[in-house]
């Protein structure tokens, strides 16, 4: 996969701001992972992602109010890999011209570093905790949080944001381990500048 470039990552790191101007600057094509969620879900059997299907099952309050970020973490779908391969048949279904990015926090690196011709074609942009903060309030300021439909949202975004920070620190030790590109997201770096910095990681 020679014509595909990977951006994972934490959430509210960026990943969709820099995968989209680098589509733009290069005339690739633009895949995300978060996009194609829902027609994932249509197409993973129970047999296949059962973490998937408890989650369906599950409502607001027992998805992110009742149950701790560690166990949030370890059962949630998308972070267990679940769906990864719909992921890849959907890539494979594209035309191998123009190159593609794929971004999402979908990406996992153990599941991304055996599809790399070299290190260079993925890079993980790692959000510290403070700014992942500062992105989600915003968010929640603009009424764009899905927490505001469970019965404590303060308490849900608690829950999501202790969630986040252990998938980082999972993403940060799997990329150190693996020798795989990642970045530090901390706010000092306007969108430009990380868009740079990514594109440098792919050697453009």
């Amino acid at each position: 996969m020679r014509h595909v470039y990977w951006i994972g990552g934490g959430s509210g790191a960026g990943k969709s701001t820099v995968a989209r101007r680098l589509a733009g600057r290069y005339g690739w094509r633009l895949y995300s992972t978060d996009d194609a969620m829902a027609d994932h879900a249509r197409r993973a059997g129970a047999a296949e992602a059962p973490l998937l299907h408890a989650f369906l099952a599950m409502d607001m309050d027992e998805r992110w109010v009742r149950r701790s970020p560690e166990e949030m973490l370890e059962t949630f779908h998308w972070f267990r890999g679940e769906g990864f391969g719909l992921i890849v048949e959907d890539l494979l279904r594209m035309p191998r011209e123009p190159c593609v990015v794929v971004e999402g926090f979908r990406l996992l690196p153990h599941l991304v570093r055996p599809l790399l011709p070299a290190p260079g074609h993925a890079v993980w942009l790692l959000p510290t905790p403070a700014f992942r903060r500062t992105v989600f309030r915003s968010r929640a300021a603009t009424g764009q949080s899905f927490l505001q439909r469970t019965g404590d949202p303060r308490r849900a975004e608690d829950n999501l944001a202790a969630r986040d920070d252990l998938f980082t620190l999972r993403l940060r030790e799997e990329t150190a381990r693996l020798e795989l590109p990642s970045l530090t997201v901390d706010g000092t770096l306007t969108e430009d500048a990380l868009t740079e910095r990514v594109a440098a990681v792919f050697g453009r």
